[in-house]
């Protein structure tokens, strides 16, 4: 099958569209200020381990936390520990038991239906498989046309390779009543024991639990950090519903050929790109509108596809856990960030930015504002949207190899929040933040600034004791002085 860039390569890649908007005159920083300070919904939390294996280190842990002041503990409730073994068989003993120890310190409940694999990511140090019948389950389906196979619900690289993470949003119809059967069995389990424990239910949206493509994680060769990643849009599925998005934006093909500056013979031509890299190391991702077009689409699903899950979510939950706010998180991927070839890819790779918008501009979140605004898409909705934003301890790092801007990306998210009106809280990105004042300093600087709610700290064994525990105990007391 002849790809799109393929024929764009014919022409030079230089028949591009209208050039990305221009920043508004008054483009700028509105840096929200402050804002937790004073502020009564002010959180500080802290993660559990993966999973717990010593008891009396856990509870140890538990109450050196409680005892400065951390309000409740967030813990990943695994897919497929709990209804691994059979469709609709669950097994809560050990979520029975972590609850039970966590409430009876003192603390609230903050839980991550965790609809991803454990393992494989940067400090992962236990494996969870996401359940084994779920992709023989849907192996015999045929969904738009496609009949999925035994990978059929998996994302699929340019590289060619399936990654088992989490299931691809672009097959979200089809698993939707997975996790709304898992949320109700949630709900079922703990609506009552823990009626107004649970402060907050965070819902994982794709790998590590975060909004976002597996595009740097183990299935591809040579995709880690710092490099730009590998797109995930190669699937049967994502395949289909790129030629169904841009026959419906377009109209026709004799359009999408006018507007690309191809001559693509039919609808089955239109493709991800055919040579990944060349559609980096080109700009087309930025310069042509076959490049905005798809960025925009690939972003676009994602958004889309957090969507669906966190209503499906929302409404599996009911009216049980009153208190609870519903989370989504989203990354700092912060590389690659002023790369000479390639500035932003990375960001582009893993789905969190448009290029069709001013990168460059305040007024559209540098690119992140659609991801921002998914919050806002449930405004007047039973629960309040939360966003979780990482990397809060980072410094900025804009040379080779890194090229990173992970400050400065903290900041571009807390305005585009603020102007969109959405609750904002953060995280460190790596358990060693928080074990540095370097880290802690960052961490103060995005808070004074740039509008973020609430802090959970990855994990809570950097702050049970030493100087992570001092820091945080200090910043808790700045936000919630003693009376």
């Amino acid at each position: 099958m002849r790809r799109v860039t393929t024929a764009l390569s014919a022409v030079g890649l230089l028949l591009a569209g209208a050039a990305p908007a221009a920043a508004t005159p008054a483009d700028g920083p509105v840096p929200p200020g402050d804002v937790a300070l004073g502020d009564p919904a002010f959180t500080a939390n802290v993660m559990a381990p993966l999973e717990v294996t010593d008891w009396a280190d856990f509870e140890a842990d538990l109450a050196a936390v409680a005892a400065y002041g951390v309000d409740a503990v967030s813990v990943d409730v695994w897919w497929g520990d709990v209804e691994g073994a059979a469709d609709n068989r669950f097994d809560w003993a050990y979520y029975d038991r972590v609850f039970a120890t966590i409430t009876a310190a003192g603390l609230d409940l903050a839980p991550i239906l965790s609809f991803h694999q454990a393992g494989g990511n940067v400090g992962d140090d236990y494996t969870s498989l996401l359940p084994a019948w779920l992709w023989e389950k849907y192996a015999g389906v045929t969904y738009r046309g496609v009949e999925l196979g035994p990978t059929g619900l998996q994302h699929r690289s340019e590289q060619g390779n399936h990654s088992r993470e989490s299931v691809q949003g672009w097959a979200d119809p089809l698993v939707l009543a997975e996790y709304r059967d898992f949320t109700r069995a949630f709900e079922q389990q703990y609506g009552d024991r823990y009626a107004t424990d649970v402060v907050e239910v965070n819902v994982s949206l794709g790998p590590s639990g975060e909004l976002r493509y597996p595009s740097y994680n183990q299935h591809d060769v040579g995709t880690g950090y710092p490099t730009r990643g590998a797109l995930q849009a190669y699937s049967p599925l994502a395949v289909r519903d790129l030629q169904r998005e841009v026959l419906c934006r377009y109209g026709s093909l004799e359009a999408v050929n006018r507007a690309w500056g191809t001559d693509l013979a039919s609808v089955e031509e239109i493709g991800p790109p055919a040579d990944a890299e060349a559609f980096f190391t080109s700009r087309a991702y930025l310069d042509t509108q076959y490049g905005r077009d798809f960025v925009d689409w690939y972003n676009g699903s994602l958004v889309d596809h957090g969507e669906r899950v966190l209503r499906t979510v929302i409404r599996a939950l009911g009216e049980d856990f009153p208190e609870a706010d519903i989370g989504y998180k989203v990354p700092g991927i912060h590389w690659s960030m002023t790369h000479p070839v390639h500035p932003r890819a990375t960001e582009v790779t893993t789905g969190l930015i448009q290029t069709s918008v001013d990168v460059d501009s305040w007024a559209t979140g540098h690119g992140y504002r659609r991801i921002v605004e998914l919050a806002d898409r449930f405004d007047g909705g039973p629960r309040e949207v939360v966003l979780h934003f990482t990397a809060l301890e980072m410094d900025d790092d804009p040379v080779e190899p890194a090229y990173s801007l992970a400050q400065t990306l903290v900041q571009w998210v807390g305005d585009a929040a603020h102007r969109a009106g959405v609750e904002l809280k953060g995280e460190n990105a790596l358990a060693g933040g928080v074990r540095s004042d370097e880290g802690w300093d960052n961490i103060e600087e995005a808070f004074a600034g740039w509008g973020y709610r609430g802090l959970t700290v990855l994990r809570m064994d950097d702050v049970a004791s030493g100087s992570g525990a001092a820091r945080y105990a200090a910043f808790i007391a700045r936000y919630r002085p003693a009376a």
